[in-house]
């Protein structure tokens, strides 16, 4: 047996190989750059020119507030998103995938990110080749390289044969040594071509869609009110100045940090209900999900399977079927099922006059396993075949002995058997036997005239708990669909053990037969999908979503990898196999629905919030900044210095990040949601243009009634400005009126509380003068807080109208 590497080499390799990642760049260096790269926002690079010219020109109040606000704008920014991907790199830490290694003679469990060349590494089926190496051994080795190739049929892995980072063991044995780790891999590169040529999802090329609406609304509006005040003649820096403000303004800056601080809270409390978050953007598509598809095994069921009966064909209890179901899940060397298991521990069979000679390993497209033996007693050679019994029948001609032909009424008794057993919940294998001839290596073209043996038949109960959280998940909106390698009549079996209302079933080689169009008319009726293959399987779900569902997948074994990556949501559990792990956005600790089912409401909850931001921040600086640039064209002064709009960005901002924390009404919870730009842009105009109205209802209160100068007409509009954006978040974080409506989170109450308590003290304290405010009288203030209580009365009764419009 190889030694493999020694520890001290182990460690110097790491020094020089570095780790087995694909981060180029680590720890401080990495957050230097994170905090250097928020300086590149074009509007930061404006603000910044902006303060450097009042500098210039003496202005150097405006310069300090300025640069200040940036700072502590970037500032913040930086470390909270920082602190979240921390957060999040935690998390992910739990179901890092690990690597069987041999160094100094014995075995290791490693992670895969410790490996260097050199390394010998196990590998069996069901695990990711962590690097790429070379085969040194191997036993019916064959690896699924579709993620580097395309190529979906597994691959022959011979001694010598190359073997690269990030394709998987489909079956067989072997042992690998390490090549290149890390960045010098294909798997790497690839990976770095795929970065270059990311393709975002729906939901980020939406939110890309409406940065770009924003920006040309922006252009227009700073060209244009830069053109009107210059000329008016107004001072050009403070014009300038004006105009950059009116930007940043519009822009809801903060919508980056505030989704990462919604997924990294959702992500965190998902965590708590056992729900690992691997991929915090894919929250969004958790929330939004109304169809899951899912195997039974352990789902549905128990998940204790157990050995139950040893059947011939007729029915009757047989020792022979029990003995070759035995030699078969003991001498096999691929990858470990439960049935197998469960043969095995059932009782020990004496199996000393057998010595094995070959195995043909299990694959998804025979469905069945076989191992040679030979009998040492009855002087010959034996291939036992294991397998799905439909699959097993077909390759059989023979009952038992091999003057018995399976046929005729023969064959119908022994199918009718296999009915019943299936009936009455049991999982079946078929066991058959061939007399054959000394080869040096036997395939499974050597698999045919079979003598059929029997029946060996599992029980894997349904579980109690999933009558419940399958009412919790209709009452969510979410349609379950079980696609499961079994045969349709145990699926049915446990279907009614649970409660789950079957509309309708189809197998495998049903879904063959039909055309694109057919299948997608069937999938909206079909509950069960029995006797799939992983490519059926992958079918299913691609037509689920061109039907416009937002499809998750639950698997944990090697053929669900492909369907877990096909899916929107790709759901795997702590005890899966790597291939399935490492395709999945979501870990379960436990193999539950229930588990699953509190991770869909919170990320609904976190959904909801982040859609309540959106449509504050927008509509609420849209309408003020269009207040502002209409102002600009009748007034003799500016509405607002910019110094004046940046301070209330500042503490508009400071107010929205209790937002996460906030309440959900249970609609959100219990209803999948998508995001609609249409829905955001009409609530944009819709608000915004009710906040002008109000905006300009101040403007002649403070000009006409108050006769106002320019410091006091910038800071009543100032406070109203400030006070009708905080509170309208009171309207719009919930559809519903008062009386229904969820109740604020405190932290937003609190954020909302403290940051208008600020501006009040802004206003009416000296420090009025740094930012040019002049003084105001309680009356005004009075009359000022009647207009904003208008506003949001105003604001209830037109959110009302929005909602029963259906436009969400």
């Amino acid at each position: 047996m190889v030694s493999g590497l020694t520890f001290r080499e182990v460690k110097n390799r790491q020094k020089q190989y570095g780790a087995n990642t694909f981060a180029s760049t680590q720890g401080n260096n990495r957050a230097l750059l994170a905090l250097l790269a928020r300086f590149k926002n074009p509007l930061v690079i404006i603000l910044l020119i902006a303060a450097t010219l009042s500098l210039f020109f003496g202005d150097r109040a405006s310069f300090f507030i300025i640069t200040t606000i940036i700072l502590l704008s970037v500032t913040l920014d930086f470390i909270n998103t920082y602190r979240s991907e921390q957060a999040a790199e935690a998390l992910k830490d739990k179901v890092r995938v690990k690597a069987q290694v041999i160094r100094e003679g014995s075995e290791h469990t490693v992670p895969v990110s410790e490996l260097v060349p050199g390394d010998i590494v196990l590998l069996s089926a069901g695990k990711l080749i962590p690097a790429d190496g070379i085969i040194q051994d191997s036993k019916d080795l064959y690896c699924n390289e579709a993620s580097l190739t395309g190529e979906s049929f597994p691959q022959a892995k011979p001694a010598q044969a190359v073997v690269y980072m990030g394709s998987g063991v489909a079956s067989g044995t072997g042992v690998m040594e390490v090549q290149l780790t890390g960045s010098q891999t294909k798997f790497a590169h690839v990976v770095e071509a795929l970065q270059s040529k990311h393709q975002p999802t729906a939901f980020e090329q939406e939110m890309k869609d409406f940065s770009l609406l924003i920006i040309r609304i922006t252009f227009v509006l700073v060209l244009f009110v830069f053109a009107v005040n210059a000329l008016f003649h107004h001072n050009l820096l403070q014009s300038l100045l004006f105009s950059l403000a009116l930007a940043v303004g519009l822009t809801p800056e903060l919508l980056p940090l505030i989704i990462t601080l919604n997924l990294t809270k959702g992500s965190l409390a998902m965590a708590k209900n056992g729900v690992i978050v691997k991929q915090l953007s894919a929250i969004q598509d958790f929330g939004s999900m109304d169809v899951l598809c899912t195997d039974k095994t352990g789902t549905l069921t128990e998940d204790r399977i157990v050995l139950v009966k040893y059947v011939d064909g007729g029915g009757e209890s047989s020792e022979t079927v029990l003995t070759y179901g035995y030699l078969v899940s003991l001498f096999s060397t691929g990858f470990e099922n439960a049935l197998d298991t469960a043969v095995r521990s059932f009782k020990t069979i004496a199996h000393y006059d057998y010595q094995k000679i070959d195995e043909i390993p299990f694959d998804f497209e025979r469905k069945r396993e076989a191992v040679v033996v030979h009998s040492q007693k009855q002087h010959q050679r034996l291939l036992i075949v294991k397998g799905a019994p439909e699959e097993v029948l077909k390759i059989s001609t023979s009952y038992q002995t091999i003057g018995k032909k399976l046929t005729g009424q023969r064959r119908r008794h022994v199918e009718q058997t296999y009915a019943n057993l299936s009936q009455s919940g049991f999982r079946v294998l078929a066991v058959a036997t061939k007399t054959i001839h000394p080869a040096k290596r036997y395939e499974p073209s050597d698999e045919y005239d079979l003598c059929f043996q029997g029946f060996l038949a599992f029980l894997d109960p349904a579980k109690q708990s999933v009558a419940q959280t399958l009412e919790l998940m209709e009452r969510l909106g979410i349609t379950i669909k079980i696609i499961t390698g079994d045969n349709a009549l145990v699926a049915q079996k446990i279907a009614q053990d649970i409660g789950l209302e079957v509309s309708g079933v189809q197998t495998g080689e049903d879904i063959n037969r039909l055309s694109t169009e057919r299948l997608r008319q069937l999938v909206e009726h079909t509950t069960i999908f029995a006797r799939v293959n992983p490519e059926q399987k992958m079918r299913i779900i691609q037509t689920l979503r061109q039907n416009g569902h937002v499809v998750g997948y639950m698997g944990d074994g090697i053929n669900d990898a492909p369907s877990i990556q096909a899916a929107d949501v790709g759901i795997s559990v702590n005890n899966a196999v790597d291939v399935a792990k490492d395709a999945a956005d979501f870990i379960l600790m436990r193999k539950s629905l229930h588990e699953l089912a509190g991770g869909v409401a919170e990320g609904r909850r976190t959904f909801a919030n982040t859609l309540k931001y959106l449509r504050m921040s927008l509509s609420s600086n849209f309408g003020n900044m269009f207040s502002m640039a209409a102002a600009s064209l009748f007034l003799p002064f500016l509405p607002m210095l910019a110094t004046q709009i940046l301070l209330n960005n500042l503490l508009y901002d400071s107010s929205q990040f209790a937002i996460p924390l906030d309440n959900v009404d249970d609609s959100e919870v219990y209803e999948p949601h998508t995001l609609s730009i249409a829905n955001l842009k009409h609530f944009m105009w819709s608000y915004g243009l009710l906040s002008s109205v109000f905006d300009f209802v101040t403007f002649a209160t403070l000009l006409l009634l108050f006769h106002a100068d320019e410091a006091t007409f910038q800071a009543g509009w100032f406070l109203e400005s400030f006070l009708t954006q905080v509170l309208v978040v009171y309207v719009i974080r919930s559809r519903f009126g008062p009386a229904r409506r969820s109740r604020p989170g405190w932290a937003l109450v609190a954020s909302s509380f403290i940051t208008i308590l600020l501006a009040m003290l802004v206003i009416v304290l000296p420090l009025r003068t740094l930012f040019g405010f002049g003084i105001i009288s309680s009356s005004q203030i009075v009359v000022l807080s009647l207009i904003v209580a208008s506003y949001l009365i105003t604001a209830e009764i037109l959110k009302q109208w929005f909602y029963n419009k259906d436009t969400t």
